[in-house]
C-alpha cells in the first residue's frame, strides 16, 4: 500500500479559515484532481463537509471519511472511527494510491504515525490568516522535488509552487 499526502499551504503554514478553502487556485485545484484521480482520498468529517455538496463524494475517487461521530453516513462513502481501522482496510491495495486530502488533524495523525511515503505540497507564497495550519515536519527525512510552478496572473493571485516530498 503506498500512502501520500496532498495539502496546500501559504507562508505561514496556513490551510484553511472557517472550515473552508481560502484562496482560488485553478491549477493547483487542477492538479489535485489530476493527482488524485482513480485514487482512494481520505478525510475527516470536517473537511468532508466543507466541500460543496454538488461536489461530495469527490468524482472520479474512493471518498473515505474519517469521524467519531457515531453513526455518521455520506453517500457512497466508506467511514471509518479512526485512521488505524482505515489503514488496516486498505493494507492490501495495491493498485491505488492512498491520499490523505485533510484537514489539519488527519494529516497530524499520519505524520505522527509514520505511514506517509510521499508528500504533494503547494506551497502559495502569500498569507491568508489561517486557523488551521499544517503540522511541522522533519525535512530531513524527506528527498524534495519541483513538480511545478506557477507565476501569478489573472486567474492566481499568487505564485506557488508544487513540491514532492519522498521519504528518504
Amino acid at each position: 500500500m503506498k500512502i501520500a499526502l496532498i495539502v496546500a499551504m501559504d507562508l505561514e503554514r496556513g490551510i484553511g479559515r472557517d472550515n473552508d478553502l481560502m484562496w482560488h487556485m485553478p491549477n493547483d485545484m487542477k492538479f489535485f484532481k489530476d493527482t488524485t484521480k482513480g485514487e482512494i482520498v481520505v478525510m475527516g468529517r470536517k473537511n468532508y463537509d466543507s466541500i460543496p455538496e454538488k461536489y461530495r463524494p469527490l468524482p472520479g475517487r474512493e471518498n473515505v471519511v474519517l469521524t467519531r461521530t457515531a453513526g455518521f453516513e455520506a453517500e457512497n462513502c466508506q467511514i471509518f472511527n479512526s485512521l488505524e481501522a482505515c489503514m488496516e482496510f486498505y493494507k492490501n491495495e495495491t493498485e491505488r494510491t492512498v491520499f490523505i486530502i485533510g484537514g489539519g488533524q488527519i494529516y497530524k495523525l499520519a505524520l505522527e504515525a509514520g505511514i506517509i511515503d510521499e508528500m504533494y505540497i503547494t506551497h502559495i507564497n502569500h498569507k491568508y490568516g489561517a486557523d488551521t495550519f499544517f503540522p511541522d515536519f522533519d525535512l530531513k527525512k524527506w528527498t524534495v522535488e519541483t513538480i511545478m510552478k506557477q507565476d501569478i496572473d489573472e486567474k492566481h493571485k499568487a505564485s506557488f509552487g508544487v513540491m514532492k516530498y519522498s521519504r528518504r
